[in-house]
């Protein structure tokens, strides 16, 4: 069953490790709303559905035809390991700490490095190069490259061969081409949630707003939640219409996802996000404290997905 890192905080009675799960989620659209499978191994295999047999209607008595094969596309997310130590000094510790807790803000800010390098990596991660993105194998493979923003594909809308200013009309067929019902999040840059948005008012409208479970307000189009991402670049390259690079143009890239466990979802080792008290160092009087997460993402169904590519200003 997937859970969230909420509930994951949740469960917790460790208040470290609480502290740290809510550093995390609380400023991330992306995992305050991305389920994580736990896992025991070190990857997960799964089948994606990849063709369907055709179905047909029969006279009475007429012969059946031989029945089409089935074929599935067999995957495996593998658990790669992201983290930070937060080392304290004992010195500092001890004759700093009279207005604020250093270890606690050391901890809450090696947090947050976690979070930002799962954002991005959720967004640009990629084993092998690809379309401008550098390798990083330790890594995993972000929505960018499963949704293969290079290359013509279903779940890939674009704005044309260079790029162009984001419409309603591209925006409401990014939406449709997510399958089964509407995506739970459309991530986008800053630059394009303006965009967006003066798009709405120049329309005579009024941006649909509503609170997350946090007490925060959250803007919405068509009823599907806007996640801003701090991560998605305003300098893509678009070569005939597909993304070649992630530098050196003016295009950013609008995502609609749907999460869960048929869908887009993350996949845990045992415990989950977890905060270890290493303690005292024996190079330096000092204390340290890991966050260690290993995780990785599963594309479980391609049309749970897309991508609006070419978005410029």
């Amino acid at each position: 069953m997937a859970t969230t890192l909420t509930e994951y905080a949740k469960l917790s009675q460790d208040v470290l490790l609480q502290g740290v799960i809510e550093t995390i989620i609380k400023e991330s659209p992306i995992l305050q709303r991305l389920p994580f499978i736990e896992i025991v191994g070190n990857g997960l295999t799964y089948n994606r559905e990849k063709t369907l047999p055709t179905a047909a209607f029969y006279a009475v008595n007429a012969t059946w035809a031989a029945p089409e094969a089935v074929e599935f596309d067999q995957l495996t997310a593998v658990l790669k390991i992201l983290g930070e130590d937060a080392d304290v000094d004992n010195y500092v510790k001890a004759t700093r700490s009279n207005i604020q807790d250093i270890e606690a803000a050391i901890i809450e800010l090696t947090a947050k490095a976690v979070r930002h390098k799962f954002e991005e990596t959720f967004i640009y991660g990629t084993t092998t190069a690809y379309a401008g993105a550098p390798a990083e194998p330790d890594a995993f493979d972000g929505i960018r490259r499963l949704i293969a923003v290079a290359a013509a594909d279903d779940q890939v809308v674009t704005m044309g061969g260079t790029g162009a200013a984001l419409t309603f009309s591209k925006l409401d067929e990014l939406i449709d081409a997510v399958k089964g019902g509407k995506p739970d999040l459309l991530l986008m840059s800053r630059r394009s949630r303006r965009s967006l948005t003066a798009l709405i008012r120049a329309a005579g409208a009024h941006v649909e707003i509503e609170r997350d479970q946090w007490g925060m307000f959250i803007e919405l189009y068509n009823g599907v939640p806007i996640g801003i991402s701090d991560f998605i670049r305003d300098t893509h390259v678009l070569t005939l219409g597909y993304e070649t690079a992630i530098t050196g143009g003016t295009c950013s890239t609008i995502y609609a996802l749907s999460f869960g466990e048929g869908a887009v979802c993350g996949i845990t080792g045992p415990g989950g996000l977890t905060a270890e008290r290493i303690g005292s160092l024996e190079s330096k009087d000092a204390t340290r404290t890991r966050i260690k997460w290993y995780c990785a993402l599963a594309d479980f169904a391609k049309p749970k997905r897309a991508a609006l590519i070419g978005v410029t200003a």
